[in-house]
């Protein structure tokens, strides 16, 4: 299930949603960033990781997705880090009565019965403005940013020169840009959140998104102007040249093209209703 991309950094790969775990080998045991997404993945790799004799000793989430705050039990209880505001998204929709029948509502119909959800969410605070994950192994850097979702972050495992993006930089997935609720500027954030990666870019030797393939160095920038590229000309109003959208998508990503109807669609209202141009 694991394939090495670095020294000390294995990925393994879902099925469904080619989500990316990565496991970050320290001194006492390894770090998972991101795990799932069913429960026979998370169980079987925590069956690999006792084979290797690496117990998981902390874990984070880069953003407050579903499929990005899993857990299974046998992966054991380690501390699962997240930004502030990644745990109080958690920490509010934990509160509300009900809340696991809303999220089971929301999983993909394939794999509903086959992810748990008793430890979904149990995201672990690092102070606001933290910038390196707490733990024996790789320095590893933290760069919170706004784009996708409150509180996601991207890490730089520093000494291995990797850069795992959570939900940006896919060769599948384009941009998915947060909710408008009125306030908030999504298009600008997404645009910041890349910046920012932008310059951690000529740090990175491998590049990890959330969902897709793996890429080398040649990949990080390239990805982050194909990201790019992607928002300007959905803020524009323009048709995005996007080969992950239409019949360039890869087989089985063909729905990536209703995302983007989705967002022109919410863009364009925004437009109408501000009475701004795009």
């Amino acid at each position: 299930m694991l394939r090495q991309v670095a020294e000390g950094v294995l990925v393994h790969q879902s099925e469904l949603l080619q989500n990316n775990t990565v496991v970050v080998r320290g001194r006492a045991g390894v770090m998972l960033i991101d795990a799932g997404i069913t429960g026979d993945e998370m169980a079987c790799l925590a069956n690999d990781l006792r084979e290797l004799g690496r117990p998981v000793v902390a874990g984070f989430s880069t953003h407050p997705d579903w499929d990005h705050v899993l857990w299974h039990a046998e992966l054991g209880d380690a501390p699962r880090y997240g930004t502030a505001r990644c745990a109080a998204s958690m920490r509010d929709l934990r509160s509300n009565e009900g809340w696991k029948a809303r999220v089971a509502e929301g999983l993909p119909p394939e794999i509903a019965d086959e992810t748990p959800l008793d430890l979904f969410g149990l995201i672990t605070a690092l102070p606001a403005g933290t910038t390196r994950i707490p733990w024996d192994g790789p320095q590893v850097r933290i760069i919170e940013h706004p784009a996708h979702s409150p509180g996601h972050a991207a890490l730089l495992i520093e000494e291995r020169g990797v850069l795992v993006a959570g939900d940006m930089l896919s060769d599948v997935l384009v941009p998915m840009l947060d909710d408008f609720n009125g306030t908030n500027d999504p298009v600008e954030e997404y645009l910041a959140g890349l910046r920012l990666l932008e310059d951690v870019a000529g740090d990175a030797d491998v590049l990890v998104p959330g969902h897709g393939s793996v890429g080398g160095a040649d990949q990080v920038r390239a990805r982050i102007e194909l990201d790019r590229a992607y928002v300007h000309a959905l803020r524009d109003g323009r048709t995005p040249d996007d080969p992950r959208l239409g019949p360039s998508a890869q087989p089985g990503w063909e729905w990536v093209s209703d995302i983007h109807a989705g967002q022109a669609q919410s863009l364009a209202r925004r437009s109408e209703r501000d009475g701004t141009p795009g």
